[in-house]
């Protein structure tokens, strides 16, 4: 059975701490490879300055490009929005049973899970792999979840001290953004005149 980590967000723009620490937790044995899924409307999220989810699954198709074990993926795109994580869950495993997922969600989402839709279900159902934001400067995961627990004693990774929000102001003021994405997603985001 092939285990699936299930790296959903915004992607707003995707940028390389998302690409490091998906193939860190791939690196590490948590998962054999990394779905990073573009959400295309965050249910906890009103985002005024969100992209066209074509412009974001294509940067992410490029910033993925060098990474055999991560994919770009667009299934909530064919889903009813806004994107509730427990129905793309259930459809997941409903489209692919021989694989077992989990979901890698950053601290800021884990506190406040209570207001995840179902979140109670999904801690019953699928492991839940766990990255600190701002909080410390290493990469320590955890672990929350029931089903099919991991166990994953990884090494530290420094964490990129950058947000997509800090991305896009650094776009929009002109400043380069070279040490921030890949540099197929910078030639995208000029070729297309985004984020001016």
């Amino acid at each position: 059975m092939k285990r699936i980590g299930i790296f959903g967000g915004s992607f707003n723009p995707v940028h390389l701490g998302h690409t490091a620490l998906a193939a860190y937790i791939c690196e590490q044995g948590m998962v054999d490879e990394v779905w990073m899924m573009v959400s295309p409307q965050n249910p906890l999220k009103q985002d005024l300055t969100l992209l066209d989810e074509q412009h974001r699954l294509s940067m992410l198709r490029l910033a993925v490009e060098p990474y055999p074990m991560l994919q770009a993926c667009d299934f909530e795109f064919h889903l009813p929005r806004p994107s509730y994580t427990y129905h793309t869950l259930q459809a997941l495993r409903a489209a692919y049973p021989a694989h077992a997922f989990s979901l890698i969600i950053g601290e800021d989402n884990w506190n406040c899970f209570d207001r995840w839709f179902r979140g109670d279900d999904i801690l019953r159902e699928t492991p839940i792999i766990i990255y600190p934001r701002d909080s410390v400067e290493s990469l320590e995961l955890r672990v929350e979840g029931a089903a099919q627990p991991l166990s994953p004693h990884p090494s530290p990774l420094k964490l990129f001290p950058f947000s997509s929000t800090e991305v896009r102001s650094s776009l929009a003021s002109g400043q380069r953004v070279d040490h921030m994405l890949h540099p197929a997603v910078i030639q995208y985001i000029h070729q297309h005149h985004l984020y001016e």
